[in-house]
């Protein structure tokens, strides 16, 4: 039976899902490769087919994005806040349509795809308010000088300006919000840049949803052809020639490690080598401490099972490592996690092929020596609806930091305790950990000073730190820190979640002894655009 949502449609008509790619604003299938998407709950192939690009197409669309380059990098931040906004608009009215197909593609439940469809609009709205305003560009002058000594000091202004066509590569855990119209794509459309999407191939029908309600938008408020599209097709081709071809100035990537390397590899080695901003997965180890499980133990092996579970395990923050100290509250924490643990149900993962390496990867983990399974969920999973089945494992601290393998991500319902006899050894096993998207500290406020060290070691490893908290659950806003020391992500100093997002996409200009009518406005001593800046060493608007 179909579900309802509760929400009016918009359209009268339904949008066709034709399997084209999105060449700009033409719909084209010259390509001879077909895709075809699973339904995870079932196994059973979709029935509609999907056209991986053709190197003719991948070539005309680089060429479309390069010629609307020259036109939307110059527009000024209120018309470019117009069309975001009008994507998210766009994204709304598509109604029922966009989150049945969702559901249909990923298993996940109407609700959290409605949930996500609210954070990618938000998203929009957010970057659209951003350059609306226009103080992000962090316009800096330094005006002249001609008395200083011994010599004349010139006048230099700088700004951030947009970098040229962006390739992003959607994600398949998020198939709103780090997908199609997801953050990568906003804050490059926010920074004045062109964007060519590839397309997930777990959520196809969802992209093409969502890539024609850019289309449209994009169309509505006089964009030029080329500002947007998306491919379908195989990261080892579509994805490859995207990363290759000299008109793609930069790049964003969700996914894998292995992946995300790959293509971090070949940005790296082009004759013009392009930044590429990879988020490649995490532990996002929890350092549990003993004061903080004898006083509330239960409600927090309540909340880790709920968060090592969400979404059957497949967020980007999910907490793969607990750490903690061996004791009569660490057993008592086992066994609450434990008992949590066994009630949660097995739930659909995203696709097969996630399912299959979850299955792969979970018993190349319980093999290593000394891992003990503690507990499974008691309902067995259903492997046609490629269930990931809950699980809790534990091994001693000098067994974890003697094989790196137990430091390999297993991206599903499982965790890891790594259990230590003191103080020493929690040191040894965090310093053993690489680079995190996050690190929490579960302790009293007294625990936090006597273990400060262990602390500031885990900052050194996280981009995030959280304090009596879960790491799932990412908010969207200025302050949000998404990214970490590789390999969490290909460079640490930038988040892609959150409004800094946009300065992976841009880059800094100086002008130096520029005439006032050819400066770009946010420069200009009239600031026109009355924007915050900072003039010779003061936050200003005069």
């Amino acid at each position: 039976m179909p579900f309802h949502t509760g929400i009016r449609k918009s359209r009268e008509k339904k949008v066709p899902v034709t399997g084209k790619n999105f060449v700009g604003f033409t719909r084209s299938a010259k390509g001879n490769n077909r895709l075809q998407a699973t339904d995870p709950s079932t196994g059973k192939t979709l029935p509609e087919t999907f056209f991986a690009a053709s190197d003719e197409e991948i070539e005309q669309t680089m060429l479309l994005a390069q010629k609307a380059y020259a036109e939307y990098r110059r527009l000024d931040g209120s018309t470019k806040s117009r069309f975001l906004n009008a994507i998210a608009d766009e994204i709304l009215a598509l109604g029922d349509e966009l989150v049945e197909r969702a559901v249909l593609e990923t298993a996940l439940p109407p609700i959290r795809i409605q949930s996500e469809r609210g954070r990618t609009v938000g998203q929009l709205r957010m970057f659209a308010d951003l350059i609306n305003e226009g103080s992000w560009c962090e316009a800096t002058i330094v005006t002249a000088d001609a008395d200083r000594q011994p010599l004349p000091r010139p006048d230099i202004r700088r700004m951030l300006m947009p970098m040229g066509p962006v390739a992003v590569f959607a994600a398949s855990n998020f198939p709103l919000a780090f997908s199609t119209a997801g953050g990568d794509t906003a804050s490059a459309l926010a920074g004045g840049n062109p964007v060519i999407v590839k397309a997930h191939s777990s959520h196809m029908g969802t992209s093409e949803l969502v890539a024609s309600a850019i289309s449209a938008a994009g169309q509505k408020t006089g964009m030029p052809d080329g500002v947007f599209s998306m491919l379908f097709g195989e990261g080892q081709t579509v994805g490859k020639a995207m990363i290759n071809h000299s008109v793609v100035k930069s790049a964003a990537f969700t996914g894998s490690e292995a992946a995300g390397r790959k293509l971090f590899d070949i940005a790296s080695q082009r004759p013009e080598p392009i930044p590429f901003f990879a988020e490649m997965g995490s532990l996002n180890p929890v350092l549990l401490l003993p004061q903080a499980l004898r006083r509330r133990g239960k409600d927090i092996a309540k909340d880790y099972a709920a968060s090592i579970t969400l979404g059957s395990g497949q967020f980007c923050t999910k907490p793969g490592l607990l750490i903690a100290m061996n004791g009569k509250e660490l057993d008592a924490f086992i066994n609450d996690l434990s008992g949590y643990m066994t009630k949660i149900l097995p739930m659909s993962m995203l696709n097969p092929k996630i399912h299959t390496n979850f299955l792969s990867n979970r018993r190349k983990a319980l093999e290593q020596a000394g891992v003990h399974r503690i507990s499974v969920s008691t309902i067995d999973p259903d492997p046609a609806a490629n269930q990931g089945q809950p699980t809790l494992a534990a091994v001693a601290a000098g067994d974890f930091i003697a094989n790196p393998i137990l430091q390999e991500e297993v991206f599903g319902p499982y965790t890891l305790l790594v259990c230590c006899d003191n103080r020493d050894q929690l040191s040894d096993v965090i310093q053993s950990v690489g680079g995190q998207l996050t690190a929490t500290v579960v302790a009293e406020e007294d625990e936090l000073v006597e273990h400060l060290s262990i602390v500031e070691m885990l900052i050194e490893k996280s981009g995030r730190m959280i304090c009596n908290g879960i790491p799932t659950g990412v908010e969207v806003c200025a302050a949000m820190q998404h990214g970490g020391p590789y390999p969490a992500s290909s460079d640490s100093r930038f988040t892609s979640v959150g409004t800094a997002a946009i300065k992976r996409f841009v880059r800094p200009v100086g002008f130096q002894s520029w005439p006032q009518s050819l400066l770009p406005d946010e420069l200009r001593d009239s600031n026109p655009l009355s924007i915050w800046r900072l003039v010779d060493g003061e936050l200003t608007r005069n």
